[in-house]
């Protein structure tokens, strides 16, 4: 009688040992399953987007840059930079696209007129300001004769044995515009304006044939460079 009642017993025991081993199994497969769940990588192939803009230090002078404007990759960072390049479509002051694939078959078809304006930001290191430059140096290579080719703005010639002899020099007083240009020959002449902010020179570039709209030039090269430097506190 003994025996068969240790018998009947076991099993009853092994499976009361059973139940707690099942459950913890199934409670450990759980928790693992949650943490794979949640370390699993969520980002696709390509990775993440770089942001809309950098904030860039030129010189000490903080710059809120647009990423895609940005033309050098290397210059992409945000941080202290010695210098940095951009452009901008004209007029909406947009970032432009991505470059169109060119090749042999389609590079002369693929030339088109400049529609943006290109802009260097580079640290001056208390170089000569360019309001002071036209103010005393460009007087001493300039013609005195001078010419009004639009409403408002007036040309003056370089003499061609100055350093600046293949070059006019613009100039407008509202909205103000200063703007160093070659001449038309092989290439469309273009056009370098320049101004300082902060510890930074901003060296503006623009086809020349634009002067003939030279009030909306001027207005765009200053809302850029508000664009650029944010809004003040």
């Amino acid at each position: 009688m003994t025996v068969f009642s240790a018998a009947s017993l076991r099993p009853s025991r092994t499976r009361a040992h059973v139940v707690p081993i099942v459950l913890g199994g199934a409670a450990a497969l759980g928790a693992v399953a949650l943490v794979a769940y949640l370390l699993w990588p969520t980002w696709g192939a390509g990775g993440a987007s770089a942001p809309d803009r950098l904030p860039v230090s030129v010189g000490g002078t903080l710059f809120n840059v647009p990423t895609t404007a940005i033309r050098m990759k290397i210059q992409r960072h945000s941080g202290p930079q010695e210098r940095i390049d951009l452009d901008v479509l004209y007029p909406s002051l947009e970032p432009p696209g991505a470059p169109r694939h060119v090749t042999a078959d389609t590079v002369e078809t693929a030339v088109q007129s400049i529609d943006r304006i290109f802009l260097s930001i580079a640290a001056h290191h208390d170089a000569l300001a360019p309001e002071q430059r036209t103010a005393t140096i460009y007087p001493r290579y300039l013609d005195q004769a001078a010419t009004q080719p639009e409403e408002g703005l007036t040309m003056r010639t370089f003499r061609t044995e100055t350093p600046y002899g293949s070059e006019d020099l613009y100039s407008a007083a509202s909205p103000a515009l200063t703007a160093r240009c070659t001449r038309d020959a092989a290439t469309p002449g273009m056009c370098l304006s320049e101004r300082r902010v902060g510890g930074a020179d901003l060296t503006f570039r623009f086809p020349r044939s634009w002067l003939s709209q030279w009030r909306e030039v001027a207005e765009a090269m200053e809302k850029l460079t508000a664009q650029l430097r944010g809004p003040k506190g």
